[in-house]
């Protein structure tokens, strides 16, 4: 077979299928033009998903007629000072962008310079240049795509639905809207009204504006800042509250040297640095900013330009991973700001109120509130079954001691134990209160809080034995006489086989016999904790243990599993002092918002809130 020269227009139309797979490539490829040309208002506009019509208008410095003619040529860029790969300082570099769109497409680009008389404009229609003419513009560039893909009809076949592929361009505006909060973005579809995003301070105050604008005020009130420094690379950015999380990882903005970026390093940090925090199917809500010198980014890596590969790879990951759990375990405890609308929402449902029934009205002597209403209907519920069942009557504190019955630990009357001003003022206030054994209320200056006492605790005895772990391993208490479980075969032979990382972690077992483990040491803090249980629950956790993560990320998926049987069950009473120390505990330990599974261990309610319970706001 003999070697021939590919004519121009085709090789055009080959650079296209890598560059512009779809019109969010071709919106990423012109808004990422426009902002390197220092414009500070971009508008975009989008029609039937962009196959229709892709229009972006900047006010950029703009270009002359000759620019105009060399744009459009393949490899010719202004984005590269001298031939030095290597140091990309812009958002475009391949020189390939434009002359691919035209080669697929009907391109028109009519622009001109700040201290121009008049604009010019130039067209490519399947490839086909015409010169430049004078065009009518105020100032800056503006480019059109009409009929994408017309000459390569083979290509519309894989795209999405027009609503998809509007969605698509929209996020890409997103990513670098949140990339550049100096720049006022305009994004208008034939979907829905007009989104203006303005322009926002090039700081941490005008990030967390830029991304409430993006994702909404909800994300812009549960983020906390985060910032850190390691060998010249430097992190910066807002990360979401655990109680703050999403279904899919659409909501993680990555950026490097301002470019968003859709990396798995990048991702794979942020899943591990939230690995403690969050349940596996949640993902955090962020905005991080990665700024090194780009000789040690190769950002031509993918035609796309969404994936980047690092000279010390390990280098970032490790800052990620330490700038993001320091920023969230030194935090004052907190749950997302949602969580209180959400119990409004609930308190509210039809379920829990009572409905208008003109059939059967309800009525009271003399009318009142109540009159032409009746209760909702009766859930099937047995209140004798009830753990917050009163005491029968007769039968109250001081008779309960005379019987010798354990008198309670706690008590559900507000007033019964003295409130410390100083515990009034901390973080999670003062306990007042345990409610079905299980929840302990507490009152701050602002409102009050509902912890839960289980969760709240298994995360306190998980960061102990992090930090026992780090520090000198995990202390023993070995058991006087050795407790021997029974086990399913292969459950004992994988607990068996792992028996040096549960040693790690005070855990001491050995084999005996099929189906049986022999139990001689357990951990210190866990010393109260049911043996078997404890040793049965891991044998069902022991085959989701992936032997492919590092030995630290196995020993700390067994800790976590331990903690849960260590810490303070549901269903005990505490004393207020014990709930006092538990508030105490929580406040200074981090992380201490979420438990081990991702679950928020607290809830707090402003009297705004419970003024809302009331409809009194």
């Amino acid at each position: 077979m003999l070697i021939r020269r590919l004519p121009p227009v085709l090789i055009d139309r080959i650079a296209a299928g890598e560059v512009v797979e779809r019109p969010a490539a071709v919106v990423k490829e012109l808004v990422e033009n426009a902002l390197d040309a220092g414009a500070g208002a971009i508008e975009v506009v989008i029609q039937g998903g962009g196959r229709r019509l892709v229009r972006v208008t900047d006010d950029g410095s703009g270009m002359g007629p000759d620019d105009l003619a060399l744009c459009v040529e393949r490899h010719a860029t202004s984005k590269l000072d001298g031939e030095d790969l290597l140091s990309i300082s812009t958002l475009g570099f391949r020189g390939e962008a434009l002359p691919s769109i035209g080669s697929v497409a009907h391109l028109s680009i009519a622009s001109r310079p700040r201290d121009a008389a008049h604009a010019f404009e130039v067209r490519v229609d399947g490839g086909v240049v015409t010169p430049p003419r004078p065009a009518a513009l105020g100032g800056g560039t503006r480019v059109e795509v009409r009929d994408l893909f017309y000459a390569t009809p083979a290509r519309l076949k894989f795209l999405k639905s027009d609503r998809a592929e509007g969605a698509a361009a929209g996020d890409v505006v997103r990513r670098l809207a949140l990339a550049r909060p100096d720049v006022a973005f305009t994004l208008v579809t034939d979907e829905r009204a007009a989104v203006t995003f303005p322009v926002r301070a090039d700081d941490e105050q005008g990030r967390a504006a830029r991304l409430a604008d993006v994702l909404g005020a909800e994300a812009g009130r549960n983020v906390v800042a985060v910032q850190g420094v390691r060998d010249d690379v430097v992190l910066e950015g807002l990360a979401g509250l655990p109680t703050f999380s999403k279904a899919n990882s659409l909501s993680q903005y990555l950026f490097v040297n301002g470019r968003p970026v859709r990396d798995k390093l990048l991702m794979g940090a942020v899943r591990a640095a939230y690995a403690d925090l969050l349940p596996s199917d949640r993902y955090p809500v962020l905005a991080l900013f990665i700024s090194l010198d780009p000789r040690d980014v190769d950002v031509n890596v993918h035609p796309a330009k969404t994936e980047v590969r690092f000279r010390d790879g390990g280098n970032v990951r490790a800052l990620i991973v330490r700038t993001l759990s320091g920023a969230l375990g030194a935090r004052i405890p907190s749950t997302a700001g949602t969580m209180a609308d959400r119990l409004v929402a609930l308190a509210r449902t039809p379920e829990l109120a009572t409905r208008r029934s003109p059939a059967a009205p309800f009525s009271t002597p003399g009318g009142g509130a109540f009159a032409g209403f009746r209760p909702a209907p009766a859930l099937d519920y047995d209140w004798r079954q009830s753990p917050a069942r009163p005491m029968p009557s007769g039968l109250g504190e001081e008779e309960q001691a005379r019987l010798d019955i354990a008198e309670p630990s706690a008590d559900a009357r507000a007033d019964a134990a003295p409130v410390s001003a100083v515990d009034l003022d901390r973080p999670l206030g003062a306990a007042r209160a345990q409610l079905h054994e299980t929840y302990i209320v507490a009152q701050t200056r602002e409102g009050l809080v509902l912890v839960d006492q289980h969760a709240a605790h298994e995360r306190l005895v998980y960061e102990k034995l992090k930090a026992a772990l780090a520090r000198d391993g995990v202390g023993r208490q070995g058991l006087l006489i050795p407790a021997v479980v029974d086990l399913d075969p292969t459950d004992a032979d994988r607990l068996t086989e792992r028996a040096a990382d549960l040693a790690a972690l005070g855990l001491v077992l050995e084999s005996f016999g099929p189906g049986a483990v022999l139990v001689r040491e357990v951990p210190a803090l866990l010393k109260d904790a049911d043996v078997t249980r404890l040793v049965t629950d891991l044998a069902e956790h022991a085959a989701e243990w992936d032997d492919a993560l590092p030995l630290e990320r196995r020993l700390l998926h067994v800790a976590a599993t331990m903690a849960c049987h260590g810490s303070v069950r549901a269903g005990r009473r505490l004393k207020v002092e014990e709930m006092n120390a538990l508030l105490r505990e929580m406040e200074e330990t981090p992380n201490a918002g979420e438990c081990n599974h991702g679950r928020p261990t607290f809830v707090t309610l402003s009297l705004k809130d419970v003024e809302k319970l009331f409809a009194r706001r």
